[in-house]
């Protein structure tokens, strides 16, 4: 509740009430970074409504909570989505996986280009769409306010979540990896973890254990260095 009512409040204020001047410049900079930390931590939330840690043993809850973020997110779709992030599980890495480029499994930007088109359609390019336009014509919002203050922001959290949870993690280097998951674990201490990707670059420990909400996995990763965790 804290990321999404944050995000609301933020975003709100922004777009259609922020006044942009060269003193104010700094503080649109400031907003555009923590609207975009806030958008990774919505994501990541519908993300462990998946997996059913976000409300534990209320699978329509999960559900319910999981379709509203999603969508709102960017027009995306909870089945889908959820189905796709399933079999991404199911077989990291490999040509089944719908989050993998098993054709150039180590550039960057031809694998985000794929993730974007696989995943951002139709609905979602409808979606957006629609926002901007009530935001401009009906709700008269400052056009420029709009592109600063949600579309920066959006797309650049988008960008945030491939490139620490599933570039770093997944992406093919000279180094094999641990087990069958394909995942690898970022080095970050606690704090900038959080920071990055609100621990979702901890990958490793998410693959070994997939029903631990996103605050956990720094637990998990300290227990596995320890040797008290599972040591795969």
């Amino acid at each position: 509740m804290g990321i999404l009512s944050g995000l609301a409040v933020l975003h709100v204020w922004s777009v259609f009430f922020f006044t942009l001047t060269w003193q104010s410049a700094p503080m649109a900079l400031l907003m555009i970074l923590l609207q975009c930390w806030l958008f990774v931590g919505f994501f990541i939330t519908a993300h462990d409504a998946m997996h059913g840690s976000l409300a534990p043993g209320k699978p329509s809850l999960n559900s319910a909570i999981g379709t509203f973020l999603l969508f709102t997110y960017a027009g995306f779709g909870w089945r889908k989505l959820k189905t796709a992030h399933m079999a991404h599980h199911a077989a990291p890495g490999t040509e089944e996986d719908p989050d993998f480029n098993n054709n150039d499994p180590r550039r960057f930007w031809p694998w985000y280009f794929l993730f974007f088109k696989r995943y951002f359609g139709l609905v979602s390019f409808l979606f957006v769409f629609a926002v901007v336009l009530v935001y401009v014509l009906a709700l008269e919002a400052d056009y420029f306010n709009v592109v600063l203050f949600y579309g920066l922001p959006s797309i650049a959290s988008s960008l945030q979540l491939f490139y620490f949870g599933t570039y770093l993690p997944h992406r093919h280097e000279e180094k094999d990896f641990a087990d069958q998951h394909k995942a690898r674990t970022n080095d970050y201490p606690a704090w900038l973890s959080l920071m990055t990707c609100y621990h979702f670059g901890y990958h490793h420990e998410h693959h070994l254990y997939p029903h631990e909400p996103w605050w956990r996995l720094p637990a998990r990763r300290s227990a596995r260095l320890s040797g008290q965790g599972e040591n795969t």
